[in-house]
């Protein structure tokens, strides 16, 4: 039975200047379910996430909330949402206790007992001021107010960023306990993708400004696969295998990694090289690395390259 989404994305198209950051996205999130967006840094996360909250405008394509066009939310609409931004903005010279207040006074339905219960988890001082919380202490409040009208959709861009290990636990707990029962949507946009595979039963992967990917963990495990390949004489120094991402042959031993694996594929490749193929599983943080070494590089380069200039 197909899952009706609550968030529908379709040729979005969205421009900086001459920059395309999103093109001819085709995206849909289905009630009810923890989904991960997951993609480097700079891969249009953030972008893609404003224009579904109506944000920012985009230049083509259409993108609905709850039915909707984003752009034109209603109160209603936004009344069931709940976002976490990557970069928090709050009052700093508030204190705790009155941002509070002043948030919940924006809601018909504000659960205090949640709101008691994770300032307690959290250890958050309600009398301290928003300018002295410390950048993981701001993101838990952020987190806080997100979640205290328990709003049918989660939108979180990279909430655990500033997290230790011990609070990202927590916050996982938490977004769990919010998604049990599939009554409420979550959506996660980050690249701690050690997090994603403890909470999510969804993936998609933003490479490119497009959609790469998008379904179930099952699925895209089931679809990136590891192959050691182990033959009696030296390999080519390619095995031309479809969907590689990555190779290395050294003699007659040959890794390769690759997308859209099938098995037939192992058949045709031990028939071809008289070898011996073993096939492995790899985890989510494997299959990211496998399809972003390039963009991984680059990036590491750039970085480099700033840092000999200065």
């Amino acid at each position: 039975m197909r899952i009706e989404p609550v968030w529908t994305v379709r040729g979005l198209h969205k421009r900086f200047g001459a920059k395309t950051v999103l093109r001819d996205v085709d995206f849909e999130l289905p009630s009810g379910t923890v989904l991960g967006l997951v993609g480097c840094n700079g891969s249009g996360k953030t972008t893609l996430l404003k224009c579904g909250l109506g944000l920012l405008r985009i230049d083509a394509g259409e993108t609905r909330l709850f039915g909707e066009p984003s752009w034109h939310l209603s109160a209603a609409a936004k009344a069931r949402l709940g976002y976490v931004p990557q970069a928090m903005s709050l009052y700093p010279w508030m204190r705790v206790r009155q941002v509070i207040t002043y948030t919940a006074a924006f809601y018909q339905r504000w659960n205090h007992g949640l709101v008691a219960g994770l300032i307690n988890q959290w250890s958050l001082d309600v009398q301290a001021r928003v300018s002295t919380l410390s950048p993981g202490q701001t993101q838990q409040l952020a987190i806080l107010l997100a979640l205290a009208h328990e709003p049918e959709v989660l939108m979180l861009d990279e909430p655990a960023a500033s997290l230790d290990p011990a609070a990202r636990r927590q916050l996982l707990h938490t977004v769990l306990e919010l998604a049990s029962g599939g009554e409420r949507t979550v959506l996660f946009a980050t690249h701690i993708i050690s997090d994603l595979e403890r909470v999510a039963d969804r993936i998609a992967i933003l490479r490119n400004g497009q959609i790469q990917f998008s379904g179930e963990l099952d699925a895209l495990k089931d679809h990136v696969k590891r192959l050691h390949v182990t033959a009696r004489e030296s390999l080519p120094p390619t095995l031309s295998v479809p969907g590689t991402l990555r190779e290395d042959v050294q003699g007659p031993e040959g890794a390769v990694s690759v997308w859209g694996f099938t098995a037939d594929l192992v058949t045709r490749l031990e028939q071809r090289y008289h070898a011996h193929v073993d096939v492995y599983d790899l985890n989510l943080e494997d299959i990211f690395l496998e399809l972003h070494q390039e963009e991984q590089v680059e990036q590491a380069l750039g970085a480099v390259g700033q840092r000999t200039a200065t």
